[in-house]
């Protein structure tokens, strides 16, 4: 068994291949003024490379996530916002047309914004993919590899780490490869420990807080929910800083409060009520395996900012796309379902409306009801899947195009749902088949759904234009 397969339990890695082949492109550009001067060696640009090292190193966030104890989706989502902005601000001085976001990502929230990053070293030569496979080690310790963490987690980084190396010390000369690998880390180090005044470090440890009271005094408010009546998770997540400039994908993404609880027929908020059950007493199977393929739960996968992770790796496959252009998507789509989950959980403990299980059990009557997937513990509105969903749409959309068909192959290997493959017509086809898997499942109202779409593609816009 090889060193990669190893660290990923086994599991061959999807771009094993494409890294061996993509040797042949760590070749370093030779430029002379004239015939007279010496030949000197300048860093290649970034988007000469391949993005095996990008690639792989998602592969692995993917399968840590799932892996990792604590890591509930808005706490993932956060962490792929930051390992995508280290990487992103390791590499942007080689990337053409791309500038450093300091001083613009994470205006006017708690902690200020990025200071500046050092920027490389001037005439000296860099290996870019020595300089990411740095950075993303050291972003993926400090992220994933804490003290109460899986101890296989440092383990398989550095193992990752080592393996890069290995293959790119045969083609680069030991200085630039030194010199390369302090320029990542470093850099890492400066985005980490920016992160740390987010107000959501360490948010693994802290998913139930014991000092959370939820409101009462209102049957329209959310009450813990059956089986297991859990404690409220993440109740202050709207405190957490947001990459997006001056906050506005907060405050300006709002979609303002859900109908207004009734239990009158004719009201909104009953007739929604009463599509949720009549859709749970007649599922079909497709509507089944849609709620199913979709759940995505804590734990047992990568969670639902893992599918969209999932999802983006898939069409970098594909598209084999150099190290710039996995670059740019990696950061975008990180820090736009991070976003994303700030803006959701603003909504959801602002508003704290209560959970199609309650109302079904309490107020229809029917004392034994469960939904098909499990009923998370927070509020209903708006839906966690609609808004990252719709954040992922818009990015993704704005990098390959409205039009862009694709398969999504996240869960092939399980064999507890039916994990087939699923084809789409586009990103926005995709994203409005995982929230509608809400309402399958029986845990969202319409409203959460439609609404939590808009919210995310809002948010991906506001994401999108730090990068303009």
């Amino acid at each position: 068994m090889s060193l990669l397969q190893q660290f990923q339990g086994g599991r061959s890695l999807r771009s094993l291949s494409k890294l061996v082949c993509g040797l042949s492109l760590l070749a370093f550009a030779v430029v002379a003024c004239d015939d007279d001067d010496p030949v000197t060696k300048e860093s290649d640009p970034v988007a000469t490379y391949d993005a095996a090292v990008i690639r792989d190193w998602m592969d692995l966030s993917i399968n840590m996530t799932k892996e990792t104890p604590g890591f509930t989706p808005p706490v993932a989502a956060r962490a792929w916002g930051y390992v995508g902005l280290a990487c992103y601000e390791s590499l942007v001085n080689g990337m053409s047309g791309f500038s450093s976001l300091a001083g613009s990502v994470g205006s006017g929230g708690q902690g200020g914004a990025m200071p500046d990053n050092p920027a490389p070293e001037s005439g000296v030569e860099y290996h870019w993919p020595t300089v990411a496979n740095a950075a993303l080690a050291e972003i993926m310790t400090s992220m994933y590899a804490y003290a109460t963490a899986p101890a296989n987690n440092a383990t398989r980084i550095t193992a990752m780490k080592t393996a890069f190396e290995q293959q790119f010390q045969a083609d680069v000369d030991s200085d630039v490869f030194t010199r390369s690998q302090a320029y990542g880390k470093l850099i890492a180090e400066r985005v980490y420990a920016w992160s740390q005044s987010d107000g959501g470090h360490e948010g693994y440890l802290s998913n139930f807080p014991e000092d959370y009271v939820p409101p009462s005094g209102d049957d329209g408010l959310w009450i813990p929910t059956p089986p297991g009546f859990a404690r409220a998770l993440q109740p202050y997540w709207d405190e957490v800083r947001v990459f997006a400039e001056n906050q506005t994908s907060v405050t300006q993404t709002d979609p303002g409060p859900p109908p207004a609880f009734s239990l009158e027929t004719d009201s909104q908020f009953y007739m929604e009520l009463i599509e949720v059950y009549d859709v749970s007493q007649s599922l079909t199977q497709e509507q089944r395996t849609i709620a199913e393929y979709w759940s995505d739960d804590p734990g047992l996968t990568s969670t639902p900012p893992g599918h969209s992770m999932s999802i983006l790796l898939h069409v970098l496959e594909t598209e084999n796309s150099n190290l710039s252009g996995a670059t740019e998507a990696f950061a975008k789509l990180g820090m736009s379902l991070h976003d994303a989950f700030v803006s959701c959980w603003t909504s959801k403990y602002k508003y704290n409306l209560i959970r199609p299980i309650s109302c079904i059990r309490r107020d229809l009557g029917d004392e034994d009801w469960l939904s098909i997937v499990g009923t998370p513990p927070f509020p209903e509105y708006t839906s966690g899947h609609s808004v990252q969903s719709g954040a992922m749409t818009a990015v993704m959309t704005s990098l390959f195009g409205a039009d862009y068909s694709f398969t999504d192959d996240t869960h092939q290997a399980r064999t507890d749902i039916d994990g087939s493959p699923r084809s789409f017509a586009s990103f926005d086809e995709a994203a409005e088949e995982a929230a509608v898997s809400r309402l399958y499942g029986g845990i969202h109202f319409r409203a959460a759904i439609d609404l939590g779409v808009d919210q995310g593609r809002e948010v991906g816009a506001y994401v999108l234009d730090l990068f303009n």
